[in-house]
């Protein structure tokens, strides 16, 4: 874009937006984490991780150790997901969280959704856990798992 032929208010307009657009893309950089990142966080008590996947996906694969079970298809909607992620952080909507899921495009979603609804630490962790164009996932990289025999 000229600014050349913009007037001066115009040029501070569109200067502004430009700054703004690249915070807003630097904020959601930022709010991604590797798997091993989300472990090290996890293991430190610095973080609650939050697995989005089925329960089919949780009994085929596994979990995390310590990962909150949370299905993003819950029977009650995206409404029932946001109450058991808030009942998760014990009412604390400022509390970090990370979501995971399969490849990271449904936690990518959640992420979204969850910021909506006033949670203001949300991590996405778009590798997944099987991998994905971000990276080789948790399980590829050898992470900690345990069976779900209560899935």
């Amino acid at each position: 874009m000229n600014t050349n032929s913009l007037l001066p208010w115009q040029q501070r307009f569109v200067l502004l937006m430009c700054a703004l657009l690249s915070f807003g893309a630097a904020q959601a950089q930022s709010l991604s984490l590797t798997p091993p990142e989300a472990q090290t966080k996890l293991q430190a008590g610095e973080l609650i991780l939050i697995d989005i996947r089925t329960p089919e996906e949780w009994r085929d694969s596994g979990t995390a150790p310590n990962a909150q079970r949370i299905n993003l298809q819950d029977p009650n909607g995206a409404t029932g997901f946001a109450v058991k992620v808030l009942d998760a952080v014990h009412g604390d909507k400022t509390a970090p969280i990370a979501v995971i899921c399969r490849t990271g495009s449904r936690s990518s979603y959640a992420q979204r959704y969850l910021v909506k609804q006033g949670f203001s630490n949300v991590f996405n962790i778009p590798e997944g856990m099987i991998g994905s164009s971000a990276g080789p996932g948790w399980i590829e990289r050898g992470l900690p798992m345990k069976a779900c025999s209560d899935c």
